[in-house]
């Protein structure tokens, strides 16, 4: 008897790889007994609600795309209710692809389908931001944050990875581009000027940022919390630039925390990003862990 998948296509992933590699990953799906229905999305937006409304007949969901596609799915999951039950597969076919860095997940497709059919599921905590937004791995404000949606479609589709990377660091550039702010978080309260926030659940940050695999727990119920402050000159500047590099965060410039629930209060209103995607702007911003959140196939 055939056991029944949900595949979940986002064309406009990465440079469109998935034309290439769709019938061999249905070999390996079908050749492993299982039988996908395909759906594709036409935007941003239409997985989260594809997913919630057809999970619940499937046994398994799997989305081929990128760190966005995958977002998208893992917040249609828990709308779905039945994100305790049916876990998900995860073909990264994306630009940065961080969480398929943090999962250890290959950028083969088709080892990546062999993977989850073999694969057992493993925990990952979800984000809600807000009242109703939800995150897979990282909410973020400040430098690198508008890297992966201000970057241009094609220079992503030309460069990879390699467009991040020069986008990143013509922001890192821009040390004025500064956020005053209170941050309350389960251990206390911090104020100060942050070139940088990110409240994440993930070992990279938009391909650039990373963290030491040793102190991320996906499933712990606490998020993995960093914070640049504004350097006041080009040799601080440097110095959080080495911390960024070797994933060593102890200097001066640099907090690093762990929490269950975070606040930002600004004193302007301030562009944050949830996944990679544009998470509007905001002067009051209140993130919680969502603990248990989906399982993925590993």
């Amino acid at each position: 008897m055939k056991h029944t998948m949900l595949l979940l296509v986002n064309p406009n992933a990465g440079k469109g790889g998935y034309k290439t590699a769709m019938g061999r990953i249905l070999e390996q799906f079908c050749g492993a007994g299982w039988l996908p229905t395909v759906y594709f999305t036409n935007g941003p937006g239409e997985a989260p609600e594809l997913v919630e409304q057809n999970a619940a007949r499937y046994e398994l969901v799997v989305c081929l795309g990128g760190d966005g596609t995958l977002s998208e799915t893992c917040a249609g999951m828990i709308r779905s209710g039945a994100a305790d039950r049916i876990p998900i597969g995860y073909i990264p076919l994306g630009t940065a692809n961080d969480v398929a860095r943090t999962l250890g997940l290959s950028p083969k497709p088709e080892i990546a389908a062999r993977n989850i059919v073999l694969g057992k599921p493993v925990p990952v905590d979800i984000g809600r931001f807000g009242e109703e937004a939800l995150f897979t791995y990282v909410s973020a404000f400040g430098a690198f944050t508008e890297v992966s949606y201000a970057t241009p479609q094609e220079r992503k589709q030309a460069l990879g990875h390699l467009a991040y990377m020069l986008e990143g660091l013509r922001q890192l550039g821009n040390i004025g581009a500064s956020h005053h702010a209170i941050v309350e978080h389960d251990g206390g309260v911090l104020e100060g000027d942050f070139l940088f926030g990110a409240v994440t659940n993930s070992t990279s940050v938009a391909g650039l940022v990373r963290l030491d695999s040793r102190q991320v727990n996906l499933a712990d119920g606490l998020f993995e919390v960093l914070l640049i402050h504004r350097p006041k000159d080009l040799l601080e500047l440097g110095d959080i630039v080495t911390s960024l590099t070797s994933g060593v965060f102890n200097g001066p410039n640099v907090s690093f925390l762990k929490s269950r629930e975070v606040r930002f209060l600004f004193t302007e209103p301030v562009a944050w990003t949830r996944d990679g995607e544009d998470g509007g702007k905001h002067r009051d911003v209140f993130i919680r862990n969502l603990h248990p959140g989906v399982n993925i196939l590993v």
